[in-house]
């Protein structure tokens, strides 16, 4: 903890500020804690188990349980227990954190795919914008890594028409090598997970080069590839049951259409891609979106998009038996591609303009269509800075491939991050039962009755002292923390709010409380934001993170920070208090 006593800051030329460094004390009600659950100064083993059942509402700790913390931190506590000092160390520890981490993978997971949320990439081999910069394998290992379990390839001919190389189609990218993609997913696919790493290619290809590629996925993942049949195309099979598979999706093949060399992409419109703010923009809200925002959003529409008549009488057989699952759209407007098929199960893809004109008409109809099939969300074209979308739009209609720019970065990017941090980081999280009812189908746009409140105290932050420079808030003084904290949900959950900004500290302690009533508690995420307040320019980025709300531990919890990279800062954390009721 910290124990300087005072840090100078140099004032124009001739004057220097002095101020205070306080030490990381207790706010007054951890005190006030500390003073119910101990006696003579002295928390022992069964004051300890009695507080973790009434205040951290750990209903079945026991004397074990609480000894076994004691012995966690043995490093800072008395031999007969903890003092005020090691009790707030404890609570601000690594050991007391607001999502358990060792409680792995607990959600259902025997149950078909089209059941659960999946960590889905867009364009997964770019390494920054989406028009000129190159395409390589190094993002696609990072995604992996971090538990991504969708990456999608765009497959061209390369220039002598004899290779297949991976690049963002009329672009000015820089290729890489299909099979260099291949072997990094081979490698790094089950790093982070055991669960099935599903391969989107968005397929430009000749017949030739399709029984090419067909022969490279072959040998390149031999026995992890999974190979469908008749049942597997019937009803998708479980994450359980396809454990360190690769499954292939794409549509299947059809002749090849030199018509869809277009031309290079240039400039565009970017209105929605402000990110003239350190930490991007605020995420736009689904009430939000007008007429005119439609309007501009179709006329830029990717190559994905691009639909025609399937052609089979001069296919690759053998590469259409390796599509696992079967993407398509159909000829027919909405009705058609929302159609659910009792005999088979497929993938539709809807840009994010098109899924929100939809839900207007179509709303519990995409959630039926989510319910035994698959729908992946991505980007609009117009997103060259590889920014994001509110990816609630699609989750709340049941979308389970909800694919982002995982090179960007920003507040849509850090919900993303934070749904994910559910059920062991495993990247698949089931569905809530209210999006897979058959008899009531749930209506995104019915605002429902609040089911619970969850009441969030804000007490304190430290560490920035230590992870950034002096003068990187402020040159001439300490910072002045406030922090933001709310719920990225359905539209009648959705909100953010703030606390005051503590002037001059780098310890700041705000003790400030707040309520969120929610009506989707399990499509809810809790957003925490810290920024440093500063009169004449942008406020000061100063971490964030994201929390799914039905993970949290109830109780006074340490919360570490994340960059806006989503890296985790080594110190920056804020000690919180949460509770659902």
């Amino acid at each position: 903890m910290s124990k300087q006593s005072k840090q100078t800051y140099k004032v124009c030329f001739c004057f220097r500020r002095r101020f205070r460094l306080a030490a990381t004390e207790a706010p007054p009600q951890i005190k006030s804690l500390f003073d119910q659950y101990s006696e003579n100064g002295i928390m022992s083993v069964d004051h300890l188990q009695r507080f973790l059942v009434e205040v951290q509402k750990q209903e079945k700790a026991t004397v074990e349980d609480a000894q076994a913390v004691m012995n966690s931190t043995a490093h800072i506590f008395h031999r007969k227990g903890f003092n005020l000092e090691t009790f707030f160390k404890y609570l601000f520890g690594d050991d007391n954190p607001a999502i358990d981490l060792h409680r792995g993978v607990h959600h259902e997971m025997n149950a078909p795919l089209s059941h659960y949320f999946i960590f889905t990439g867009h364009n997964s081999y770019l390494t920054g914008n989406q028009l000129s910069s190159d395409c390589s394998d190094v993002p696609i290992v990072q995604a992996l890594e971090k538990g991504v379990r969708v990456i999608e390839l765009d497959i061209w001919p390369n220039s002598t028409k004899d290779d297949v190389h991976v690049l963002h189609g009329r672009t000015l990218t820089t290729p890489v090598q299909l099979i260099k993609c291949l072997k990094s997913i081979k490698n790094h696919a089950f790093v982070a997970s055991e669960y099935p790493v599903v391969i989107t290619l968005e397929d430009h290809l000749t017949t030739e080069l399709q029984a090419k590629v067909a022969q490279m996925v072959t040998e390149t993942f031999g026995d992890m590839l999974f190979t469908p049949d008749a049942e597997s195309l019937g009803e998708f099979r479980s994450p359980e049951s396809l454990k360190r598979r690769i499954i292939i999706s794409t549509k299947p093949p059809k002749e090849y259409l030199k018509t869809k060399e277009g031309k290079i992409s240039g400039s565009g419109s970017q209105k929605d891609n402000d990110s003239s703010e350190a930490w991007g923009r605020e995420i736009p809200s689904y009430k939000s979106r007008s007429g005119a925002d439609f309007k501009d959003d179709l006329e830029e529409e990717e190559e994905e998009e691009e639909e025609e008549e399937l052609q089979d009488d001069n296919c690759a057989p053998e590469y259409r038996n390796l599509i696992g699952i079967h993407a398509g759209k159909g000829k027919g407007g909405l009705d058609d591609w929302l159609r659910v098929d009792p005999d088979k199960v497929r993938r539709l893809s809807l840009s994010e303009q098109e899924l929100e004109k939809a839900a207007k008409t179509h709303g519990p109809q995409i959630v039926r269509f989510t319910q035994r099939n698959i729908l992946r969300v991505y980007p609009k074209g117009i997103r060259f800075d590889s920014s994001n979308y509110n990816p609630l739009i699609g989750w709340m209609h049941g979308a389970q491939m909800v694919a982002f720019n995982m090179q960007g970065y920003g507040r849509s990017l850090w919900v993303m991050q934070g749904m994910f941090k559910a059920n062991g980081g495993c990247g698949y999280v089931k569905k809530p039962d209210i999006l897979m009812n058959k008899d009531a189908i749930f209506d995104p746009r019915v605002t429902l009755p609040v089911k619970m409140t969850l009441k969030v105290t804000v007490f304190m932050g430290e560490g920035w002292y230590y992870d950034f420079s002096h003068t990187h808030f402020d040159a001439y003084s300490p910072p002045d923390f406030y922090t933001r904290v709310g719920i990225a949900g359905v539209p009648a959950d959705t909100i953010m709010k703030r606390t005051k900004a503590i002037e001059d500290s780098w310890i700041p302690a705000w003790n400030e409380t707040f309520e969120f009533p929610l009506t989707v508690p399990e499509l809810a995420i809790l957003r925490i934001e810290v920024h440093e307040y500063d009169m004449s320019e942008k406020d000061d980025f100063g971490g964030q993170t994201c929390l799914p709300i039905l993970e949290l531990r109830k109780g006074i919890r340490a919360v570490p920070l994340y960059s806006q990279k989503g890296d985790k800062y080594k110190s920056v954390k804020l000690l919180m208090q949460f509770d659902l009721v």
